[in-house]
């Protein structure tokens, strides 16, 4: 069974910084997108960085600048590293995977930006 498992969330205050992981179990080899998601209470689900196999990124309007994602040269982890956090950043923050026709989801880890 394919496991995606988040780290790094928590609490930090305004203008902080944070770093989330993601562990991949999955092998992947051809065309992929990695990214990462969030949702905030009352909000639908967002996308806020994707890299792609062809090693191209795109972010969020709202976080450029900011935020970069990144990921190992196995392809087996994602990386988000958030700069300069704003309390609208509050929410979950989802690993996806889309390989192989699939979408993969992490858990969900819990950033919460808040003095």
């Amino acid at each position: 069974q394919v496991q995606l498992v988040e780290s790094g969330g928590g609490l930090v205050q305004p203008g902080g910084s944070l770093r989330l992981s993601c562990a991949s179990s999955l092998t992947i080899v051809g065309s992929y997108s990695m990214g990462w998601y969030r949702q905030a209470p009352g909000k639908q689900r967002e996308l806020v960085a994707v890299i792609t196999s062809g090693g191209s990124t795109n972010y969020a309007d709202s976080v450029k600048g900011r935020f970069t994602i990144s990921i190992d040269n196995a392809k087996t982890a994602v990386y988000l590293r958030m700069n300069s956090l704003k309390p609208e950043d509050t929410a979950v923050y989802y690993c996806n995977i889309d390989f192989a026709t699939t979408d993969y989801w992490g858990q969900g880890t819990q950033v919460t930006v808040s003095s």
